[in-house]
C-alpha cells in the first residue's frame, strides 16, 4: 500500500487534495493552490508578446535557475517515515540533478537540524554545495540561534514572514508577525557574515511595503502553495503586477507556486523572476519513482527544447 499522502494526480493542480492539510493540499478549498497552477497560463495568454520575446532571446539568456522549494513536515504532510529520511534521500537526488537546495524550518528544531545534516552530507563530496535556509518567524532570540546553526552551510538565509499563519504550526510554537526594524537587524547581522538576506512570503501590499523598507538581497514571492491564510490570488499575477516595484528595492526576485511545465518556468522568467522554486512536482516525482523520478522531472523542466 502506498504510504504517501499524495494522490499522484495526472495533473497536480490542487483539485485532488482539497483541504488536506496536514497533507499535500491547502486552505480554503485549495483556492490559491489552484489559482497558482492556472496563473502562468493566464499570463501567457494575456501577454503573448512578452512571452514570445523571451523565447526568442539567445539560449544563454533563458537558461533557468531552479531550486527545490523549502519544505518541512515530511512526515505529517507527505508521509515519510522520518524527517531525516526525507532530507537525506531527497536532497541527494535533487543535488545530483543540478537543482539548488533550500531548507525549511519548523517545529521541533530537529526539522531544521536534519536539513542541515543532509546539506553537510552532500558537502563531503562537493565542497561548493550549500543551501538557502528559511527560518520561521520565531521570537528574535530563537531566530538568531537558528541562523548561527546554519551559517556554515548557508548560501543565503531568509525569514518566512507569512508562516505565522500556517495551520500546521499553530499552537505548537510562538510565531510572530515581523516588523521592518526586526528584519533590518537580521539583515545587518547577516551582512556582517557575508550572507545574503531573503524575505520570503511576499504576496500582499503589506509585505511589499516590507521590501521597500528593508531592501533585502532577495524578495521571494510565495503564498506557501496555498497553505496559508492570505489574500486570494496567484503568485503569477503578483509577479506581473509588482515585479517592477520589487526590482527597485531588491536585486533578485524568486518565485514559487503552481509551476508545472517548462512553459511556466519560461513565463516566470519572462516576467522578471531570477530564480524559480518548485516543490510539489519534485516531491511527487520522488515519492513515485525515487531518484529516477527527480532525473526525469529535472530534464522536463529544462529549457533545452527552446534552443534554436
Amino acid at each position: 500500500m502506498n504510504k504517501f499522502k499524495c494522490h499522484f494526480c495526472t495533473v497536480c493542480n490542487g483539485t485532488g487534495c482539497i483541504d488536506q492539510l496536514p497533507g499535500m493540499g491547502g486552505v480554503n478549498r485549495n483556492i490559491n493552490f489552484r489559482l497558482n497552477c492556472d496563473g502562468w497560463e493566464v499570463l501567457r495568454k494575456e501577454n503573448p508578446l512578452v512571452f514570445i520575446n523571451f523565447i526568442e532571446r539567445p539560449v544563454n539568456e533563458r537558461l533557468p535557475k531552479i531550486a527545490l522549494a523549502p519544505i518541512t513536515g515530511a512526515v505529517e504532510n507527505i508521509g515519510f517515515d522520518t524527517e531525516e529520511e526525507y532530507y537525506l534521500s531527497m536532497f541527494q537526488a535533487v543535488h545530483k540533478n543540478g537543482i539548488e537546495l533550500c531548507v525549511g524550518d519548523g517545529y521541533p528544531d530537529d526539522k531544521l537540524k536534519f536539513g542541515l545534516k543532509a546539506v553537510k552530507n552532500i558537502q563531503k563530496n562537493d565542497r561548493n554545495a550549500g543551501a538557502a535556509f528559511f527560518i520561521k518567524p520565531f521570537q528574535d532570540k530563537k531566530i538568531f540561534e537558528h541562523i548561527e546553526m546554519v551559517l556554515p552551510c548557508a548560501k543565503a538565509v531568509g525569514i518566512d514572514i507569512d508562516s505565522y499563519t500556517i495551520a500546521t504550526m499553530k499552537n505548537l510554537v510562538p510565531l510572530e508577525k515581523k516588523t521592518p526594524a526586526q528584519l533590518l537587524e537580521i539583515k545587518k547581522y547577516l551582512a556582517q557574515k557575508g550572507v545574503p538576506f531573503i524575505i520570503k512570503g511576499i504576496f500582499d501590499s503589506e509585505s511589499l511595503e516590507l521590501v521597500r523598507q528593508v531592501k533585502p538581497d532577495t524578495a521571494y514571492i510565495s503564498n506557501h502553495g496555498g497553505r496559508i491564510q492570505t489574500r486570494i490570488g496567484s503568485t503569477a499575477e503578483f509577479l506581473q503586477n509588482n515585479c517592477e516595484e520589487l526590482k527597485k528595492h531588491s536585486p533578485e526576485i524568486w518565485v514559487d507556486g503552481g509551476i508545472r511545465t517548462p512553459l511556466d518556468i519560461a513565463t516566470a522568467m519572462a516576467f522578471g523572476a531570477d530564480k524559480i522554486l518548485i516543490g510539489r512536482p519534485f516531491v511527487t516525482a520522488f515519492c513515485k519513482q525515487g531518484e529516477s523520478g527527480i532525473c526525469r522531472k529535472a530534464l522536463e523542466f529544462s529549457l533545452l527544447q527552446y534552443a534554436k
